[in-house]
């Protein structure tokens, strides 16, 4: 069966949508695994690799991704020395959820794979959203939070998602065409979401 990513706005429910689609599939769930591995194929630490994906991507980003040639990236990523910066951060990302997709039997969260994985026949793309006010109170519910966390959680992570994206050089994220199917959690529960997902994974065509 093919594989799965998901792609979500903050506090609509993702990880929890993630993990139920992955149980009932049978599926290893990937989230924050990534991080792990991407710290580990380029010798560095988490925290490192997690600041990466917190700092936007500016002009100076862009203009040193044009400018450094693919075999200087490859001979960084084969040094012993531990080193990332924002281009080799998405050189790791394609190669690590290619690899997951290889491996197959997996629900993928977020981090640009609907990008990555986007003209593989084997990979079924979802997205998750959601209004903010059902966000925050999401996040108010399920993760202890005041009104106020919540609110600041959910519009820092906002931010975050924008930043992210834009290290693949992405504005569209949110746009249904990337998709095979959009749900809205302020419209439909979970369960019920994760119980149709699994029905048009099983007649998916690869």
């Amino acid at each position: 069966m093919p594989v799965v990513t998901l792609s979500r706005q903050f506090g609509a429910g993702g990880r929890t949508l993630g993990k139920m689609v992955a149980e009932t599939l049978g599926y290893d769930f990937v989230d924050e695994e990534i991080i792990q591995l991407v710290a580990k194929k380029a010798r560095v630490s988490t925290n490192w690799v997690e600041s990466i994906e917190k700092e936007a991507g500016g002009q100076l980003s862009k203009y040193m991704t044009r400018l450094i040639p693919r075999g200087f990236i490859d001979m960084i990523l084969d040094d012993k020395r531990g080193y990332i910066d924002e281009v080799i951060y998405v050189d790791l990302l394609h190669k690590i959820i290619s690899r997951l997709a290889d491996e197959g039997n997996v629900v993928i969260i977020g981090r640009g794979s609907q990008y990555i994985l986007r003209d593989r026949k084997d990979a079924f793309h979802v997205l998750l959203v959601a209004e903010k006010a059902d966000r925050v109170k999401f996040m108010e519910t399920h993760y202890d939070l005041s009104p106020k966390e919540a609110n600041t959680v959910v519009s820092r992570q906002d931010k975050r998602r924008v930043n992210l994206y834009r290290k693949f050089g992405k504005e569209d994220y949110d746009r249904p065409y990337l998709y095979h199917v959009v749900f809205n959690s302020s419209k439909q529960d979970l369960e019920q979401t994760a119980r149709i997902v699994k029905k048009l994974i099983s007649t998916h065509k690869s």
